[in-house]
């Protein structure tokens, strides 16, 4: 079978640039009219010409997505579990060079945590760490999910890089979906952003949503960090990678996230700025090509974005977000991963999605309906 990393070597960073900027106005339009597309039409639907096309993008898009999924939009929390990090990354506030006050939650502080979050009616969380091998390990993990999973009906996780075996142990622990980010593509300057630590090693971090579909995860999560390179090209690639994720392990579902870089301390700034308008494109080129793939927006984006994306492509939601460990009782003034930029709570973003004619929904909608709790 052909892994992804062999796929991954027939591309060229610089040809699918050219691509997608010498696109016309045409090739999009003959993409818009198409009933079904590939990824071709999709790396058109990057390209600076598909913005002539945006307001009947923004119109296919909102049509694709009521018709799959409805008038819902699903809400989750992130807990975060430790800042420590055994990584040097030049954009995050965990990089291991940050002289910073470092906190891993004991069990009670998790239960407590936890407890917070149930308290804003939060079913579906979302468990965030640094990559510290050592201390916030597999062993860690599963003692966090046994105490976590009698008080949600929905458990993701974000974390490092896992062997197959742990993921296994994941899924029988009973982990919904995981979520791994490349951070970017561009191999030749993958480097310079993750200089130390086991991150800095791009082709494991490349292979690792492969061990998830092995392991028979519920539903895997990509995305790129938007703003570390070209995001059009970048995230060509992200989708040739939930292409082949989707071709080899089908029982699988994807997500797709859009972490924009925001600030943090000891952070480098943007290489690429990503407008607003960007995110609507790529939003819903990510929509025309894939109707099947949920599409999932942060905190990080501002509250004016967040209220009208809604109703166009967006499928889930976080909400009432805190990126710190203990940040909701425990501990409010950590360090946090990144500033936030919706800090509104989560029955105000209810009361918006309500609004707006959709249906907040509180726990995945799969679980529900196969009745697996």
């Amino acid at each position: 079978m052909q892994t992804f990393q062999e796929l991954f070597t027939l591309y060229s960073w610089q040809e699918i640039k050219e691509k997608i900027y010498n696109t016309t106005v045409e090739d999009v339009r003959r993409s818009l009219r198409k009933e079904k597309r590939n990824l071709t039409d999709f790396l058109t639907f990057l390209s600076p010409a598909a913005i002539t096309e945006i307001e009947e993008m923004a119109q296919l898009t909102q049509q694709i997505t009521q018709r799959r999924f409805g008038k819902t939009i699903q809400l989750y929390a992130p807990l975060y579990l430790s800042n420590e990090c055994q990584n040097i990354c030049t954009y995050c506030g965990f990089s291991m060079d940050n002289k910073i006050k470092r906190k891993t939650l004991s069990n009670t502080e998790l239960l407590l945590e936890a407890m917070a979050l149930k308290s804003m009616g939060i079913s579906h969380v979302l468990l965030v760490s640094g990559e510290a091998n050592k201390t916030v390990e597999i062993n860690y993990f599963k003692n966090a999910i046994a105490l976590l999973k009698p008080h949600f009906a929905q458990i993701s996780i974000e974390v490092q890089p896992l062997l197959l075996e742990e993921y296994r142990i994941l899924q029988e622990e009973g982990v919904n979906t995981v979520l791994v980010y490349q951070e970017t593509y561009h191999q030749e300057v993958y480097k310079t952003y993750h200089p130390k630590g086991k991150k800095s090693n791009f082709e494991y971090r490349l292979n690792t949503p492969d061990r998830i579909g092995q392991a028979g995860i519920h539903k895997i999560g990509l995305g790129v960090l938007l703003g570390l390179e070209d995001w059009r090209v970048d995230s060509f690639f992200n989708a040739l990678h939930i292409d082949y994720l989707e071709k080899h392990y089908w029982r699988t579902k994807y997500s797709v996230s859009f972490p924009r870089l925001r600030p943090a301390e000891g952070v480098s700034t943007p290489n690429f700025i990503m407008e607003d308008r960007d995110l609507l494109q790529l939003i819903c080129a990510y929509r025309l090509w894939n109707e099947n793939l949920e599409i999932s927006i942060s905190t990080r984006e501002r509250e004016k974005f967040r209220d009208h994306i809604i109703p166009i492509g967006v499928t889930t939601m976080s909400a009432a977000s805190k990126t710190n460990p203990g940040g909701y009782v425990v501990d409010p003034q950590s360090l946090e991963q990144f500033e936030i930029s919706d800090e509104r709570s989560m029955e105000t973003i209810q009361g918006i999605i309500r609004k707006a004619g959709y249906d907040p929904i509180m726990k995945d909608w799969d679980i529900s309906y196969s009745g697996r709790q």
